[in-house]
């Protein structure tokens, strides 16, 4: 794929800033992300509003354009609302068609004035405009004020303060997840569309794969960089043919997935009929490549690569950990095989 000359100027700018910000220091704030730095993303480039319309408060822009920052963030591995809000929860709201809600919640979430979690995945039944049940994997439900469930395949605006959060254990902590429990709470629906759940999960692993795509790309190079440098026999190992190989591979590896995840975030885009079945092949690939790449890294660093003071065994815990996120590997495959079969 080849980025336009916008497409490369956003790239550039988003990872300017992410580039002056420590990961380690920012999974500590209470938040889980560096809130300062969130604000500065929004309010200078816009990252969370680039696939709003400008009415609501956005760019205009389209999903492409998050797709482009989304790389970066997972380049960075930046803990923080985008994936989470400034992309699922602002395009199911756009999704849902309810300009009221559109018109009150959207301008303070693309400006990073709020952030919004979006539950989604777990056990949720709406009876009569109550929800009770449990949502899994929720991202940024611990800092959001406004949350947003998905129950019926409709969706739901809640008062959080009426949920339970509780953070969730996990092997990734750059990136957390939450619990949220609901016990017959009062729900506003928005919108009318009740077949939200088939688009949501193709969103998800649109927009999850161009976050994989870019920790990938980072681990590869930082290996590259690596390899050149170390000297063992003397020479440097990135010299030896084995070494050479296993990079090749993994370059490749690295390639397929990027066209992968931009094939399939273009198929979205355009509404084509093959968007679902290119979204589970992209969850499915770019999840399988970063976990090839990251192990690599951790391999060719050798036991430096394992301490807490090194990055690499961060790539490897997200490499598992987004794996799983929003469906494992084996359930796009399942879907995959039976679609191919029914066909």
């Amino acid at each position: 794929m080849e980025l336009t000359e916008e497409h490369r100027a956003l790239r550039d700018a988003v990872r300017g800033l992410l580039s002056g910000y420590s990961t380690r220091v920012a999974v500590e704030q209470e938040a889980g992300f560096d809130a300062g730095l969130w604000q500065r993303l929004c309010k200078e480039i816009g990252v969370a509003g680039l696939a709003v319309p400008e009415s609501y408060g956005g760019a205009g822009a389209s999903l492409l354009e998050s797709v482009v920052v989304l790389a970066e963030w997972g380049r960075a591995l930046t803990p923080g609302p985008m994936l989470g809000c400034g992309v699922l929860a602002t395009q199911v709201l756009l999704r849902a068609g309810d300009a009221e809600a559109c018109e009150r919640l959207l301008p303070g979430i693309c400006a990073g004035d709020r952030i919004a979690a979006l539950a989604w995945q777990g056990d949720v039944s709406a009876d009569g405009g109550r929800l009770t049940g449990e949502a899994q994997q929720v991202l940024d439900a611990e800092a959001a004020e406004v949350l947003l469930v998905v129950a019926g395949g409709a969706l739901w605006e809640v008062d959080i303060s009426e949920v339970t959060v509780q953070a969730a254990d996990v092997l990734d902590s750059t990136r957390r997840l939450a619990l949220v429990g609901l016990a017959d709470v009062p729900g506003r629906r928005v919108g009318g569309d009740d077949g939200l759940g088939p688009w949501l999960r193709d969103l998800a692993c649109v927009a999850l794969s161009a976050e994989q795509v870019g920790a990938a790309a980072k681990a590869f190079e930082a290996t590259h960089e690596y390899v050149q440098q170390r000297v063992q026999f003397g020479r440097p190992i990135g010299s030896f043919q084995v070494l050479q190989h296993r990079l090749a591979e993994a370059y490749l590896r690295l390639e397929a997935a990027t066209t992968a995840s931009w094939t399939a975030a273009e198929a979205f885009v355009a509404g084509s009929p093959s968007a679902s079945t290119l979204a589970g092949m992209a969850k499915v690939y770019c999840s399988e490549a970063l976990q090839a790449v990251a192990a690599e890294m951790v391999q060719m660093h050798g036991g430096l690569a394992i301490t807490w003071e090194h990055d690499a065994h961060l790539y490897l815990r997200r490499s598992y950990a987004s794996a799983q996120l929003f469906g494992s590997p084996a359930f796009y495959l399942d879907r995959l095989g039976s679609a191919l079969l029914a066909g």
